[in-house]
């Protein structure tokens, strides 16, 4: 029997330690169990349609679609299949379900990377991502202080309201992105800002940094100064990372060939960074995990 889920269900049902604890298996089976090839898409005259598809090995094999036409994406489809004859298991329709995956696999990032007393939090955007993002690090670290900044005032204070519930302490609006990151231990960058937002002079000593916006050559949240800043520099894909079109903003500096996978570090495979060092993330979305995160779902409600 299909399992198939609306927002209303995801929303409700998956949870910010559950949605962490299944994409750290899935980020752990990237070094050889889950097939994980860059995005395709397909051109459609003023928009495309997106698709990122995964396997598990002697599990199940899945995709997720999104269109990028004028109107807006609308509904995403999230399609899994068993492996053993092509039944669709389980099917997600919706928005729900692709952002808390980003937010998920940011709590991943945060636990291997972010200190462990790490509580203060500055999040640059104030958007579905930004909002996701403290989603999944609220299952991984006690925030005790998050400071919100974006260009409108008015969503700066509706973001706080949101976020609310995801906090120990207090939210707290800010003015201006700097005075957001003094001090802070952890930096989300969720915009959708074709220039940088932020200086890595900002940074603490220590601190960890998430982008999740825009990371191409020509139009990035942030400038080469902040992997130049880094002692680690890591992304959930690096297939994803050198398929970008136009390229990533690491292709032709340094810095692409210090990137390393979030699989490795959570293997263990890269020296732990030192307590003042300053640790970088780059979300570029590992294929596969919608389909994961869906599966793994799906089976916790019927029980299986």
């Amino acid at each position: 029997m299909t399992t198939v889920l609306t927002d209303a269900d995801v929303a409700r049902h998956l949870t910010p330690a559950d949605a962490v604890r299944w994409m750290g298996e899935a980020v752990d089976h990237h070094r050889g169990e889950l097939v994980a090839p860059p995005r395709v898409h397909a051109e459609l005259g003023d928009g495309r349609l997106v698709f990122t598809t995964g396997r598990l090995y002697g599990a199940w094999f899945g995709c997720r679609s999104y269109n990028t036409f004028p109107g807006g994406p609308g509904a995403q489809v999230v399609a899994v299949h068993d492996e053993a004859g092509g039944a669709l298991r389980a099917a997600a329709v919706g928005s729900e379900l692709g952002p808390r995956r980003a937010g998920a696999i940011g709590g991943v990032a945060a636990d291997a990377l972010a200190r462990p007393d790490a509580a203060t939090v500055a999040v640059i955007g104030s958007g579905v991502q930004a909002g996701m993002q403290v989603w999944g690090l609220s299952a991984v670290r006690r925030i005790r202080e998050l400071r919100v900044h974006s260009r409108h005032l008015d969503r700066r204070d509706a973001f706080a309201t949101r976020v609310a519930p995801l906090v120990a302490g207090v939210v707290v609006p800010v003015a201006d992105a700097r005075t957001a990151l003094e001090g802070a231990d952890i930096v989300v960058l969720a915009t959708s800002s074709p220039v940088p937002v932020v200086e890595a002079s900002w940074l603490s000593p220590g601190a960890y940094v998430t982008t999740v916006g825009p990371k191409q050559q020509g139009r990035a949240e942030f400038g080469l100064d902040l992997p130049a800043a880094a002692d680690v520099v890591v992304a959930d894909s690096l297939a994803q990372v050198a398929a970008y079109d136009p390229p990533n903003v690491l292709v032709g500096s340094p810095h692409l060939d210090r990137l390393v996978s979030l699989g490795a570090v959570r293997a263990g495979s890269v020296a732990a960074p030192a307590p003042a060092s300053v640790r970088v993330f780059f979300s570029v979305g590992l294929a596969g995990t919608e389909a994961y995160l869906l599966d793994r779902l799906a089976s916790s409600l019927r029980g299986s």
